[in-house]
């Protein structure tokens, strides 16, 4: 039988596969970021919420509880506005590998957050994503905005892992990503609603748009969004970060499958993306070996 621990390992690994493919969702889907992510997450809600209902789940909070799941939810809201408006200034495979720069950030983060001590392993894994990054940098100057709003996608992914990694710990991961999500749609709606961006044109969405709406906010927003919560219970902020670096791979794979000659980049770039790929095998290994020295002792 497999620990909860190795089940959340397996599992992280089917999520990280399925947010890659929300990469090529983002680049199918015509719609420009904000209105995409607006779409994503208010669909996301209804899903998350006809499940609460279906089995029960209180979903009551205090006030202060609440105002932080919101708070929480825009920095995710933030996170996948940088993220698609990334693929829509450069392409899949920029975006994807910039986010491998998550894991650096979360290891700078959680010893700032939880004061923890650094562990110097984690540096240099994270170093090395920044090597396979600048290999990508040289080559590719010319998406240098898509660059720039991936890496801060990239920040935003590990802080939310941070922050959330708390959450978990005495909340329902359900309840948490709904309000989360919730949060999200408040602030751009109030954003959308200030900037008059509220217009017939902003409502009117084609039937190919609203059937990839539907799949990236049931199985890759709803199902995965929940699910990655969950998994922080048994594992650290930064081995998801760093499980996270997979889904370049992952989504790289199939954009130039799906794409073809748009996706297809540079042999430096695939340099740089195996070196991000080495770093999570590392990470891997490392772990097991850690966690099998706990079990024998």
């Amino acid at each position: 039988m497999l620990s909860d621990k190795s089940k959340s390992y397996l599992n992280l690994h089917l999520i990280v596969f399925i947010w890659g493919f929300t990469a090529i969702l983002g680049a199918l889907i015509s719609l420009d970021a904000l209105p995409l992510v607006w779409y994503r997450m208010l669909f996301a809600v209804v899903f998350i919420g006809i499940y609460i209902i279906y089995k029960k789940i209180d979903f009551k909070l205090d006030r202060l509880t609440l105002l932080k799941f919101l708070l929480a939810g825009f920095i995710i809201a933030m996170h996948w506005f940088t993220f698609f408006k990334a693929i829509k200034v450069s392409n899949v495979s920029i975006t994807l590998a910039c986010l491998s720069t998550g894991a650096f950030f979360a290891s700078i983060l959680e010893p700032i957050f939880y004061k923890k001590r650094i562990v110097p392993y984690e540096l240099l894994l994270g170093f090395a994503v920044i090597i396979g990054l600048y290999i990508i940098f040289k080559v590719e100057v010319k998406f240098i905005n898509g660059i720039f709003l991936a890496l801060f996608s990239a920040f935003l992914s590990a802080l939310f892992a941070v922050i959330n990694s708390q959450f978990v710990k005495k909340h329902n991961s359900t309840i948490i990503s709904f309000y989360e999500l919730i949060g999200g749609v408040v602030f751009f709606s109030f954003f959308l609603f200030i900037s008059n961006s509220f217009s017939l044109e902003f409502f009117q969405v084609s039937m190919n748009d609203l059937m990839y709406l539907f799949i990236l906010s049931s199985i890759c927003t709803a199902y995965a969004f929940i699910e990655s919560t969950r998994v922080m219970k048994f594992l650290s902020p930064y081995t998801v970060m760093l499980t996270i670096n997979l889904e370049p791979i992952y989504g790289i794979i199939l954009a130039v499958i799906i794409f073809k000659e748009k996706e297809k980049m540079s042999f430096e770039f695939y340099i740089g993306a195996l070196i991000i790929l080495f770093t999570v095998l590392i990470n891997t290994l490392i772990k097991s070996r850690k966690t099998k020295i706990k079990e024998t002792q």
